[in-house]
């Protein structure tokens, strides 16, 4: 009799277990029974078709309202077209070539209807869709049966319609039942479930894929959801036992040092908020265990300024101080930014150099070699206390002399290993800070940082200014956006300069050879939380390329304007931005690659192009960039999405407000299941199915305390084989993927 772990294929046969496994990434009974129903139907029940998204492949419940045989002209043949309501919205499901459906595919019936939603003549519709027919007529026990069955609907693919699914879930339901769930394990303990008020697991799984009544689905789903918040908070507990049993080297900066004279350069004061979140920085740095700590704020809150004071602690007592940035045009931002707050400290052994300062190096891919092997000498001798890179940090050939901190940057660009890679040359664990632009809930810290402690920058330094959003309604209001251009020409009369940024950059013929796909920097222009797409057919994003030119020779003629995107050369994209940051450049058309870490002070103004291809949060981070100076900062949205959809929604919540916490939930209360932790826990392999990190804050928080405390209690599960299985399960080769993102 199977257990969890056993193949599908002895259950369902070969053929089938084959299409669950390369269609859905279904190959054990677990992986199975794992795969909850996204929603359940009931007999009469009509499904929303007002919501149902191009491209994407749906099950819907409906009524056929109408039946038409259309004959092809000039050629045999027929086409019949029968159209499907929830009673205010329509779809048509289309079959070439097969009139014989009509005598199934009647007015007045319901179905299920599987398929891809494609568009014709701007009307929804589904090309030879799969169907079962829920009202049968044959009078029999097992159609009544049917009829009075709650009716789940489970996430499905081209190859695997939802019934199929479900009728692989009962032979699978049906054989562990008859061997009394022998191999099902129990990962809660009995303590946890009985004081919870938790149903055993094997009564999960049973009324989770045929529930005789909502209450028993809601049953099942409190249960399965603690499985998953208790596992994984279990996982994140050992790994923060394991970093605080590691020995580490106390860094405390020594008084009159490097750190002092950096502070007595500063020509403003810390906010409290700095000077609150460097307390327990140095705090943890003083201690004989690495810290583990998540840096994360507004946009614009100073943190780079507060990761820099950590990082000269460290040279202060002896160590050194790596930051590892997700791309090169950011790695130079950070070292320029670096470089010109420490101004003579960061230039030991120049002639001007400060006696008490250090050498702050920079190291990413497309260095040469002579850079190369001056930047690898300074770090292995320790003349560079400070170095800046991209991934190029992570090299073999990269050894360091004392590595005392390693400070990541937009952690959700890098995996643990990546990380743990760096960390690893260093004689003893170096301390952790991670650094984070995007403001993130409490539970999705606890969720996704939950092997961090947590430190929250939310106060503005002095001098900031406001920053003003407006939406622009193109498709409406095409003169708003004459309106917009003019705005960007008064800021650059008053002395100041504008972004223009673009989803896409353009230009394909020009691609690097051997690349596919979109670029880094490029927008799928789906709302980057997928809401965007399906609203009708839609042409291609905007391009940076061809914006750029279209600027230069229209609206914005006699400007100095330049483009950035991450298809430049190392050398042109540093250029750029020196030239920018020197006020060279009037305007840059750029992509994202000037999402996070760009500080030029002196731009005011940004206009955002097919700004609803963008994400809530990349927006609010886009923003960020203006309004960095003395003078009022200016965020135009341009959109052609229509007024009241789900895009000028999002559009109008970020203009609304300059809250990136408030935000950053609004971002992830709008991705689709299983979206939250990043691209790697989409999909059917994703670690959380049933638990959303939003809306179960109150079951993540008490897993957390529940697994603190049996780990304390109980650090190898010796007492716990079942727990033990399902972490190793979560852990393995294949799933490994949840602990790296961020």
């Amino acid at each position: 009799m199977p257990g969890l772990d056993e193949r599908l294929s002895t259950l369902v046969g070969d053929r089938t277990a084959k299409v669950l496994a390369d269609s859905l990434g279904l190959r054990t009974v677990g992986d199975l029974l794992h795969h909850y129903p996204r929603r359940y139907a009931e007999r009469g029940e009509l499904t929303s078709l007002d919501d149902l998204a191009v491209d994407e492949h749906v099950t819907v419940v409906a009524r056929i309202a109408k039946v038409t045989r259309v004959p092809f002209r000039g050629r045999r043949g027929d086409r019949l077209d029968v159209v499907v309501t929830d009673g205010r919205g329509s779809l048509t499901l289309v079959f070439f070539n097969q009139s014989w459906r009509e005598r199934d595919l009647r007015p007045g019936r319901r179905g299920l209807f599987a398929g891809k939603v494609t568009v014709f003549n701007r009307v929804r519709q589904l090309a030879h869709p799969d169907y079962k027919l829920l009202d049968e007529e044959d009078g029999s026990q097992a159609a009544r049966d049917f009829a009075n069955q709650l009716i789940p609907v489970y996430p499905a693919s081209a190859k695997m319609q939802s019934w199929k699914i479900a009728q692989c879930v009962e032979v699978a339901l049906d054989s562990l039942a008859a061997s009394g769930w022998a191999g099902v394990g129990e990962p809660l303990p009995a303590a946890l479930r009985d004081s919870r008020g938790l149903i055993p697991l094997p009564e999960a799984l049973e009324k989770a894929h045929r529930p005789r009544t909502r209450a028993e689905a809601e049953q099942a789903r409190q249960r399965l959801k603690w499985d998953e918040a208790f596992v994984l908070q279990v996982a994140l507990a050992q790994r923060r036992r394991a970093e605080a049993n590691l020995p580490a080297v106390p860094r405390v900066p020594r008084p009159g040092g490097l750190l002092d004279a950096f502070d007595a350069r500063l020509p403003f004061t810390l906010t409290e908020g700095q000077r609150h979140v460097s307390a327990e920085i140095f705090t943890d740095l003083a201690t004989e265990h690495p810290m583990h700590r998540l840096l994360q704020g507004e946009v614009g809150s100073g943190k780079t300024l507060v990761a820099l004071r950590a990082m000269l602690a460290v040279v202060d007592s002896g160590g050194q101080a790596v930051l590892l940035a997700p791309t090169e045009v950011l790695a130079q931002q950070h070292h320029r930014s670096i470089v010109e707050m420490m101004g003579p400290l960061a230039e030991q052994g120049v002639l001007g150099g400060a006696a008490e300062g250090t050498k702050v190096a920079l190291l990413t891919g497309s260095a040469g070699a002579a850079v190369r092997r001056q930047v690898l000498l300074d770090l292995v001798t320790g003349e560079a206390g400070i170095v800046v890179g991209t991934h190029a940090l992570i090299e073999d050939r990269v050894r360091f002399h004392d590595l005392g901190l390693v400070v990541v940057d937009e952690q959700h660009r890098f995996g643990v290993e990546q990380r743990d890679a760096l960390r690893a040359k260093a004689d003893r664990p170096p301390h952790l800070l991670v650094m984070t632009a995007t403001p993130i809930p409490r539970t999705v810290a606890m969720t996704v940082f939950g092997d961090l402690e947590t430190s929250v920058l939310d106060q503005l330094p002095a001098g900031r200014s406001p920053i003003a959003s407006h939406v622009v309604p193109n498709r409406e209001k095409p003169h708003f956006l004459a309106r917009a251009w003019e705005r960007v020409r008064e800021e650059v009369a008053a002395g100041h300069q504008a972004y223009v940024v673009c989803p896409r950059i353009g230009d394909d013929e020009d691609r690097p050879a051997g690349r596919r796909g979109p670029d880094p920097d490029e927008v799928d222009g789906s709302g980057a939380d997928g809401s965007g797409a399906g609203e009708e057919e839609r042409r291609p994003p905007l391009a940076v390329v061809d914006v750029a030119g279209q600027l230069r020779d229209g609206p914005l003629r006699g400007l100095r304007i330049e483009v950035l995107h991450g298809r430049l050369a190392p050398d042109a994209k540093d250029d750029v931005m020196r030239r920018f940051a020197d006020g060279g450049v009037d305007v840059l058309v750029a992509t994202t690659v000037i999402e996070v870490g760009v500080n030029v002070p002196n731009a005011t103004a940004m206009v955002i192009m097919d700004a609803d291809r963008f994400g809530v949060s990349q927006l609010h981070q886009l923003r960020g960039r203006v309004g960095r100076g003395s003078a009022p900062g200016l965020c135009l949205l341009v959109s052609d999405a229509p007024e009241g959809t789900p895009a000028r929604e999002r559009l109008g919540a970020v203009a609304a407000t300059l809250d990136g916490f408030a935000l950053s939930r609004i971002d992830l209360e709008q991705r689709r299941e299983g979206d939250v932790l990043g691209q790697a826990q989409s999909g059917s392999r994703s670690s959380l199915r049933m638990l959303t990190v939003i809306q179960d804050e109150d079951v993540i928080e008490a897993a957390r305390e529940e697994a603190t405390a049996l780990v304390a209690a109980d650090p190898e599960l010796a007492g716990h084989p079942d727990l033990r299985g399902a972490l190793a399960s979560l852990l393995d080769a294949e799933r490994a993927e949840f602990l790296e993102k961020g």
